[in-house]
């Protein structure tokens, strides 16, 4: 999923209400006249609604992809501006005006599900505003491109006929190449943004930068016939006519030869002789000027909790030993005689814990899926309407993609959402992990998580579509945890790739913030993480080359479990035979993805309101 710029809408004044004041009757008058009716009291569940309303409506103006992504094709024609000054500015305008807005209605003069949307909305603006704040902007604006979040990679994919993006009309096809247009305006645009990071002394790492090299390398090599943007014309709908296919095959080789490949070599270029020299050498934010600044914000930011780096770091290493614990004991179950290490090692290269083809793994992926459909309703009271496709990660990013990722569909399920598994390398990958990766990433994780808050119209847009790091990611791996419930990690060795997807997340805690407050080093935090688990080399390097990309990112996924573990443990404690697990899980995912703080308080309203039923 891409990252979200601040959830803003457009600039509306609050009109509030007002009561006339009494009028005392004259004892010597005729009989008063019947008093005025008392004026209406404000109807702040309305305001409330409208604020949202007009917020969401706002930001999808402003933020045309994001509608793409929904289904809402209204402004389909249009790409967007997005790293502006102007942009910045209307975006710090409208969040202003509607947090103004927000605090004008009484929180505790709202029920109690519009408590938990008040809430949410005001600590996303507030954040949000943060980011687009003198402390942090500067420091963010000035690298728009990085080799795991950048236009460069998303755009395509968005536009290749297999992602958001539909090719099902002929207006479809023509909004395609307006977006184009606006594609390379802002690929420019990142140039100028880039040529102020070099001023300031604010760059990327110059892992980064070759990393991004590499990648527009490959597309320009792809040429015009093979480019990704001439996916949609493999196969049109049928109600195009041969004239208009032959029309838009030009036009589009056009927009490849003349506007995509161009731009592509001059940020190439750009970056390889003027950029590149000027790149730091340290990988961490701890490097660069006002990184410390910068990596505090991240933390809150996607953990959503008021944490310091080195709290998580520690966190991070009593998680990594207490996994290590259970990972002896199922060194111990197999009959393995050698030590951990070792252990790592024999999972990572012996050859029956590798997919013999990529055909092979993509079965194996498709049966897992029916084996957790036939048990899923053992947990969960509403499953979602939208289906999920299992798709191996398209060739053109797979060198630099994770190992699996999710592309949620639309609510009224005619996109489907998609579980992506990579076969780059194939020989490094191993089939342990499967069955906790598709729980992760397809059901009962993300693909449960995103689409039943997509499809429940009664939440307003920005708790349906929106979120936060902490919330979707801890979900996902708790997810994993679920596995035994319904029949899932009973071989040993599956159960032990989820004990190394845990130890992943683990050692993130440790490895990011590692780099990023601590200056390990890249080799450095590759060892941590070849040590501690059975993870590939491959895999090791695209993950710690992830954490030094997007800064932060990392930590969200263990912070997020842990949380949602220990409320629910709280809640299996308190509740005792009352509790049921089908509905605590409601109570988790019906309200869309929460700060981790309001979801606490939400679960605890929901204990004392069982307690006392």
């Amino acid at each position: 999923m891409t990252a979200r710029l601040l959830l803003a809408a457009s600039l509306a004044a609050l009109v509030a209400g007002c009561t006339a004041p009494d009028a005392a009757p004259s004892a010597s008058a005729a009989p008063a006249a019947p008093a005025a009716a008392e004026a209406p009291k404000p109807d702040h569940d309305a305001q409330l609604k409208a604020l949202f309303a007009e917020s969401d409506e706002g930001n999808l103006k402003r933020n045309p992809i994001s509608a793409l992504f929904r289904g809402d094709l209204r402004y389909a024609d249009q790409f967007g501006d997005y790293i502006t000054d102007e942009y910045y500015a209307t975006e710090v305008a409208s969040g202003q005006a509607e947090l103004a807005r927000l605090n004008a209605i009484p929180r505790d003069s709202l029920t109690a599900q519009d408590q938990v949307a008040y809430d949410v909305f005001k600590w996303q603006t507030e954040l949000g505003l943060r980011a687009l704040g003198p402390e942090i902007l500067p420091l963010t604006v000035v690298r728009p491109i990085d080799h795991f979040f950048g236009f460069h990679t998303f755009f395509p994919d968005l536009s290749s006929g297999e992602g958001a993006a539909p090719f099902k009309t002929l207006a479809d096809y023509e909004n395609n190449l307006k977006r184009i247009d606006g594609y390379v305006v802002l690929i420019d645009r990142a140039i100028g943004r880039f040529r102020e990071g070099m001023a300031s002394d604010v760059t990327q790492p110059r892992l980064v930068v070759d990393n991004v090299i590499g990648q527009l390398d490959t597309q320009i090599g792809m040429g015009v016939d093979n480019s990704v943007f001439m996916g949609p014309l493999k196969k049109f709908p049928a109600e195009i006519s041969a004239a208009d296919q032959a029309r838009l095959r030009t036009e589009y080789a056009a927009a490849v030869k003349d506007k995509i490949l161009p731009a592509y070599a001059r940020l190439r270029d750009f970056l390889k002789t003027e950029y590149r020299p000027k790149s730091r050498e340290g990988v961490g934010l701890a490097y660069m000027k006002g990184g410390d600044r910068l990596y505090s914000y991240l933390i809150e930011q996607n953990t959503t909790l008021p944490l310091g780096a080195e709290e998580v770091h520690q966190t991070g290493l009593r998680e990594v030993a207490r996994i290590k614990g259970e990972m002896e004991k199922v060194k111990t179950q197999v009959g393995y005689k050698g030590d951990l290490k070792s252990f790592f090692n024999y999972l990572r290269t012996d050859a029956k814990f590798k997919a013999k083809s990529k055909e092979a793994l993509t079965q194996g992926y498709y049966d897992i899926g029916k084996k957790v459909d036939t048990r899923i309703g053992e947990l969960f009271s509403t499953l979602p309407k939208s289906p999920l496709e299992i798709r191996p990660v398209p060739a053109y990013r797979e060198k630099n993609d994770a190992g699996g990722s999710y592309q949620q569909g639309t609510p009224d399920g005619s996109r489907p959402g998609i579980f992506y598994f990579n076969t780059y390398d194939l020989p490094s990958r191993t089939t342990p992990g499967m069955e906790t990766l598709y729980l992760h990433e397809g059901a009962p994780g993300h693909h449960f998580q995103i689409s039943l808050a997509q499809e429940n119209t009664s939440l307003p847009n920005f708790m349906r579509f929106g979120g936060n790091t902490a919330f979707v990611e801890g979900w996902a791996l708790y997810a994993e945890t679920l596995g035994p419930r319904i029949g899932m990690l009973t071989d040993p060795y599956q159960y032990f790739g989820h004990l190394n997807d845990q130890m992943l997340r683990a050692m993130r805690l440790v490895v990011d913030t590692g780099i990023h407050s601590k200056k390990w080093g890249r080799d450095q935090a590759i060892a941590y993480m070849l040590d501690n688990s059975s993870m590939s080399r491959t895999d090791a390097v695209s993950e710690v080359e992830r954490y030094i990309a997007i800064p932060g990112q990392a930590l969200a996924y263990m912070t997020g479990r842990l949380k949602i573990q220990e409320l629910r443990e709280r809640a299996e404690r308190e509740l005792g035979p009352k509790f049921d697990i089908r509905e605590f899980h409601t109570q988790v995912l019906m309200t869309g993805a929460l700060p981790l703080a309001v979801l606490e308080a939400k679960i605890d309203r929901w204990i004392a309101e069982k307690k006392a039923a």
